[in-house]
């Protein structure tokens, strides 16, 4: 007739013990262990929320450190255990995506830019020549891939990628776009510098203008590449009254044009080239093949990534 914390300070356990013995004789008439289905778990509810918390902190420690982890209270699993049951929890090991490092400056300004042109006009945008370069390589690009093959079968042909000493060539080049469409595409040759790339804007920019039918309010998108930034630079386009967008620092996510270089890259590699001219030439002529209307879409939908930016506080996005 006593209760739980008169048992419990007599026989010195703990209150929640002395409830789940009475609740269990109450309930089955016994306090031995009851059949049960399959083996008892190894991971008690602390351990488990030890795993959680240290995942939850750093999301890189690996299952084999978080086994010595355990064992140091005494909790012997195999590492796939532990995978098993972060799983049930919904950690999964995933491939971490890759994003320029932000920061607090830039931070600022992505979210100042976001908010400034937030609720510009749509009419603005599509008056936005947006430019970039990019390096496009001769064997594929940089990026995991998977086969679908039998056991000792790793190294037939078919089922390796080739590779080449010093990655086989390379070609950087410049590009631009609007709303209506795939701007000129310039293929850089040599090492890039402030006068090579005033001189790609002396050629390509104003005849991309004129074939994009621009308004006169048209305004030039570039990034703060030094190249880009650089006082000849700042004259040269002051001198040749080019309107320039200010930009934020580390933000390829805010220029549409990365998706243009995704879609490039990936038809002048399906075409297979095989040396640095027919390289150029693929690039050239796939350019010219991208649709406005991927254009007109990926301006359309500008907006969602300045809402995207803002929403992040200014750090990095899905896009």
């Amino acid at each position: 007739g006593k209760g739980y914390k008169a048992i419990s300070k007599a026989l010195g356990l703990q209150q929640t013990t002395v409830r789940a013995i009475i609740h269990k004789w109450r309930k089955h008439g016994t306090v031995e262990n009851l059949p049960r289905s399959g083996r008892p778990t190894k991971i008690t509810p602390r351990a488990q929320r030890q795993l959680i918390q240290e995942v939850t902190k750093d999301p890189t420690t690996t299952s084999k450190e978080l086994q010595a982890s355990l064992a140091s209270v005494k909790v012997s699993v195999h590492d796939s255990t532990i995978r098993k049951r972060l799983g049930k929890n919904g950690l999964h090991g995933r491939v971490p995506r890759r994003k320029p490092l932000l920061s607090k400056k830039n931070i600022k300004a992505r979210l100042s830019f976001a908010r400034k042109h937030l609720d510009d006009p749509q009419d603005f945008w599509d008056n936005t020549l947006w430019t970039d370069e990019t390096k496009v390589e001769l064997f594929g690009r940089c990026v995991s891939h998977y086969v679908w093959r039998k056991s000792n079968t790793a190294f037939q042909k078919k089922n390796i990628i080739p590779t080449v000493k010093y990655g086989g060539g390379s070609v950087m080049v410049w590009g631009c776009f609007a709303a209506s469409g795939p701007g000129r595409l310039a293929v850089i040759n040599g090492t890039m510098n402030s006068a090579v790339y005033q001189n790609i804007l002396k050629e390509n920019v104003r005849p991309s203008v004129c074939d994009l039918k621009l308004k006169r309010t048209w305004v030039l998108q570039q990034d703060n590449d030094p190249k880009h930034t650089s006082k000849s630079t700042s004259e040269w386009l002051k001198k040749n009254k080019m309107k320039t967008l200010e930009w934020p620092s580390q933000s390829p996510d805010l220029n549409p044009i990365e998706m243009l270089w995704h879609d490039l890259k990936k038809a002048v590699h399906a075409r297979k080239p095989s040396n640095v001219a027919d390289l150029q030439q693929f690039c050239k002529d796939e350019w010219a093949k991208i649709p406005p209307q991927r254009c007109k879409r990926l301006m359309a939908s500008y907006r969602k990534r300045l809402i995207a930016v803002v929403a992040a506080k200014g750090g990095p996005t899905s896009y």
